[in-house]
């Protein structure tokens, strides 16, 4: 169950971050309540997940999960630059995410 609610944090953080880019530097309503919204969603749940995966590993796994999927957001939806290297490196990311929760205790 942890591992679960560690994955549903880190799509909050995707969703966090990609509501700060929408809100134009938190001078629009809707985007910045959202903002305030799924912050502190995503950062209670993973103080939660703490109390069963060593910190390490959650926070890694917390921070893999956002950084690859608001690159993705990034990519999908505000025309962020694509190349081999960069596929290269989020494929690289998400595997060791991945491998974290393999090896990573808990």
């Amino acid at each position: 169950m942890a591992w679960a609610l560690l994955i549903l944090s880190g799509l909050f953080e995707v969703a966090f971050t990609t509501l700060m880019k929408l809100s134009d530097g938190f001078k629009k309503p809707l985007p910045t309540l959202g903002f305030f919204v799924f912050a502190p969603l995503s950062l209670g749940i993973l103080s939660h997940v703490l109390l069963t995966i060593p910190v390490g590993t959650a926070y890694a796994v917390w921070t893999g999960i956002g950084a690859f999927g608001t690159a993705l957001v990034g990519i999908f939806f505000f025309k962020d630059p694509v190349n081999r290297g960069r596929l290269f490196f989020l494929t690289t990311l998400i595997l060791s995410v991945i491998e974290l929760r393999v090896f990573g205790g808990a």
